[in-house]
C-alpha cells in the first residue's frame, strides 16, 4: 500500500510539473553600429541560427524623418528608444552625454519591477552609464531599482585594459562581458537581461567599410552564439520559455562607413534578430522599429504595462494580435484627418484626444473621447473648432494595442 501512495505522489507531482506554464525569459542585445548590409555580407551564422526562416528583418531607427519625433542616429539615443519604447522627443536623450533623460517614461527594466518585484534583472555591457544612467540604477526618479546582476565599468579598468589605439582593449572588454552574461544565463537564469556590446561601433568610426569591420562583426557572431547556447540549455533544463532579441542602435553614413548620427536612409536602416513565435503581420509586412522591442518583450512576458504608459508608448507589438499601427494624423482648418493601418477588422478604434502633455512632467493628461469607430474603417475626421490648442495628443486605442500622434500648431 504503501509503495502503491509513493508512486501515486510521484504520478501527481509530474503531472502538476507538466501542468506549470513555462516561466518566461527575454535576452536582448544591442550590437553597436552594424548597418543592415554590412552584417548581410558578413556571412554570419546568428540571424539564421536564432531568427529562422522569418526572424530576421530590416527594421529602423530615427523616429519621423522631418518630424517631431525625429531622433539622431546616435547610441545612447537608440539604447534609450529601446528601452522606454519611445522616440527621443519623449524619452530626452539626444546624445552620448546623456544629460537629462525624462524617467517619466520608464525603461523596460522598471516596469517588469514594478509588476513582480521578485523578477530578476541583469545588465552586461561595455559602458557603465547602460546600467546608473539609462536604467537609472539607485535612482530616485527610476524609484531606486536594483540590477541584481550586472558586469560593466570595465572601461574604467585601465589596469586590467589598457587603453590602446586600435580599441583592443573594447574587444577584450566585450568578451568578458559576454562571458559573465553567459555564466550568469546559465547559472541563475535572471528573468530580463540586457547584453551590450561596443567593439563593432569602435570599428566602423575608426575604418569604415573595411576587413576590420566585418571581422569585428564575426567576433559579435560568435558571442551571440555562445549566448543563444546557454539560452538552449536553460530551456532543455528547466521549465523555462527564453526570448532573445539582437538589434543594433544605428547605421552608419553612405561615403565612408565612419559616421553616423543623421537622417540618411543607411543611418537609419538597421535590423532585427528575433526566435520570438507568434510574430505578427505587422512585422511581416511592415517594417519594424526599434521602439517596437520593448512591448513585444512586454507581451512576451505578461507584463502589465499602465495604462497611462500604453498611452504614450511609440512602439508595436511584434508578437500576438494588435488592432492599429502606422497612424498618420493631419489637421486643416480645424479638421482632424486621420488614418491608420488595420490588423483586427472585426474590432473597433477608440480615438481619444488631449490638449495636454502633463505626462513629460509626471502629471496626468485630460483625454476626451471623439468617438468609437470600426478598425477595419482604416480612417476618420473630426472637426476639433471646440477644442483649441498650439498642440495635441492623439491616441488610437484598439483592442490589442494603441497608438499615437502629436500635432503641434505652427
Amino acid at each position: 500500500m504503501k509503495h502503491i501512495l509513493v508512486l501515486i505522489a510521484m504520478a501527481t507531482l509530474a503531472l502538476h510539473a507538466v501542468a506549470q506554464p513555462k516561466k518566461k525569459k527575454v535576452v536582448f542585445i544591442i550590437a553597436d553600429g552594424i548597418p543592415a548590409d554590412v552584417l548581410e555580407k558578413a556571412h554570419v551564422s546568428f540571424p539564421e541560427q536564432i531568427g529562422r526562416r522569418d526572424g530576421y528583418k530590416r527594421a529602423f531607427v530615427g523616429g519621423e524623418r522631418g518630424g517631431y519625433s525625429q531622433t539622431p542616429t546616435i547610441s545612447a539615443v537608440g539604447y534609450n528608444s529601446l528601452l522606454t519604447g519611445v522616440w527621443v522627443n519623449k524619452h530626452n536623450v539626444w546624445d552620448n552625454d546623456i544629460k537629462e533623460p525624462n524617467y517619466h517614461y520608464p525603461t523596460i527594466f522598471r516596469l517588469l519591477k514594478k509588476a513582480d518585484s521578485t523578477k530578476k534583472i541583469a545588465v552586461f555591457s561595455t559602458w557603465l552609464d547602460n546600467r546608473t544612467r539609462l536604467v537609472g540604477e539607485s535612482l530616485p526618479q527610476t524609484g531606486n531599482i536594483k540590477v541584481d546582476y550586472h558586469a560593466d565599468g570595465l572601461e574604467l579598468d585601465t589596469v586590467n585594459y589598457p587603453h590602446d589605439k586600435q580599441s583592443q582593449y573594447i574587444h577584450a572588454i566585450d568578451e568578458k562581458v559576454t562571458e559573465e552574461a553567459e555564466k550568469c544565463i546559465r547559472e541563475q537564469g535572471p528573468d530580463l537581461t540586457w547584453l551590450y556590446l561596443e567593439y563593432t561601433d569602435d570599428m566602423g568610426h575608426k575604418y569604415g567599410d573595411s576587413p576590420e569591420q566585418k571581422e569585428a562583426v564575426k567576433y559579435t557572431d560568435k558571442q551571440i552564439g555562445k549566448i543563444w547556447s546557454a539560452l538552449q540549455y536553460r530551456q532543455q533544463q528547466f521549465r523555462e520559455d527564453w526570448m532573445i532579441v539582437v538589434t543594433t542602435d544605428h547605421g552608419r553614413d553612405s561615403i565612408t562607413g565612419k559616421g553616423h548620427g543623421g537622417q540618411s536612409e543607411r543611418e537609419r536602416t538597421t535590423w532585427i534578430a528575433t526566435n520570438a513565435k507568434d510574430l505578427n503581420h505587422y512585422w511581416r509586412d511592415y517594417t519594424p522599429a526599434i521602439v517596437d522591442i520593448m512591448p513585444t518583450i512586454a507581451r512576451f512576458m505578461d507584463i502589465n504595462i499602465p495604462r497611462e504608459n500604453q498611452l504614450e508608448t511609440d512602439g508595436v507589438p511584434l508578437i500576438g494580435k494588435v488592432s492599429v499601427a502606422l497612424p498618420v494624423v493631419r489637421l486643416d482648418n480645424n479638421k482632424l484627418d486621420i488614418r491608420w493601418k488595420s490588423f483586427d477588422k472585426d474590432g473597433s478604434v477608440k480615438i481619444w484626444l488631449a490638449r495636454t502633455n502633463d505626462f513629460k512632467t509626471g502629471g496626468k493628461d485630460d483625454y476626451k473621447l471623439l468617438a468609437e469607430v470600426p478598425a477595419g474603417q482604416q480612417s476618420a475626421a473630426f472637426g476639433i473648432g471646440s477644442y483649441p490648442s498650439a498642440f495635441y495628443k492623439v491616441v488610437l486605442e484598439g483592442t490589442y494595442n494603441t497608438v499615437n500622434r502629436w500635432i503641434m500648431v505652427k
